[in-house]
């Protein structure tokens, strides 16, 4: 199972994308929560198998944690990313846990349009801007800026409310398209490339109009919200759906 969930991970981060963190804690815990309510009960007792004492039995909990650990674990950093040609030889023995935490994470980063903006400005992170009134940079907007003000205005603060929002909308406003969210034809991986090319055309439309030294408000606020709460439940579903065939398998192997 450790050999599986590894390869499936390392599958799910090559995709170019530039030097840059994808999604604050907010991002990565949203698309967790939403992964946790899609799992099977057979995938759902075998991750929380698999999560360190500290997480409480919550994936979410650990699902910044190849953010928050990326300076202990150096040959870890080139996998938030991954801008060579070609193809790539990885080498390292990772236990499941940490597989799983990381698989965790890299599927929430590959659904972040900035992750897949342009390297000569680091998907965003050298655009120097105004957020309304505070000092920012484009990447920072889609990772942090438009969560934090979407959350206080219009879910009171709380980060649960949020969550369930995102659910009501894959349950209802969504339910038409959230099986070809999690739909994969090629069973050797997790469709990254499908996952990477979805962001790099989102990321296009986020570029427009901005410069060096723009200040985006509400016009930008409220076309940016809804793709990046669209894209933190795209996010979810199809890391349910990929943990859901890990453990899957997992189960007839042991059974056979």
């Amino acid at each position: 199972m450790g050999v599986l969930l590894l390869h499936l991970l390392l599958v799910a981060v090559v995709a170019r994308a530039p030097a840059a963190h994808a999604w604050g804690k907010d991002g990565h815990y949203m698309t967790c929560k939403v992964a946790e309510s899609f799992l099977t009960e057979e995938a759902s007792t075998a991750v929380k198998g698999l999560l360190p004492g500290w997480a409480g039995g919550d994936l979410a909990e650990t699902c910044s944690w190849a953010d928050d650990h990326r300076s202990e674990f150096p040959w870890s950093i080139e996998l938030h990313f991954a801008d060579s040609e070609g193809g790539c030889l990885f080498n390292y023995t990772i236990d499941p846990t940490m597989s799983l935490m990381l698989l965790a994470h890299f599927v929430g980063d590959i659904h972040q349009p900035l992750h897949c903006g342009r390297h000569t400005d680091r998907g965003g992170n050298d655009i120097k801007l105004n957020w309304y009134t505070t000092p920012s940079n484009l990447h920072r907007v889609w990772d942090v800026d438009v969560i934090e003000k979407a959350r206080k205005e219009f879910y009171n603060d709380e980060r649960s409310t949020m969550i369930k929002a995102i659910e009501l909308n894959i349950t209802n406003g969504w339910s038409h398209e959230e099986k070809h969210w999690e739909a994969c034809h090629n069973h050797k991986n997790t469709c990254a490339d499908k996952y990477a090319a979805e962001s790099a055309k989102l990321a296009c439309k986020a570029y427009d109009g901005v410069e060096q030294g723009s200040t985006l408000g509400n016009d930008y606020f409220f076309y940016a919200l809804p793709v990046i709460q669209k894209r933190i439940a795209q996010g979810g579903v199809r890391l349910a759906a990929i943990l859901n065939k890990i453990f899957s398998c997992y189960g007839r192997l042991r059974s056979s």
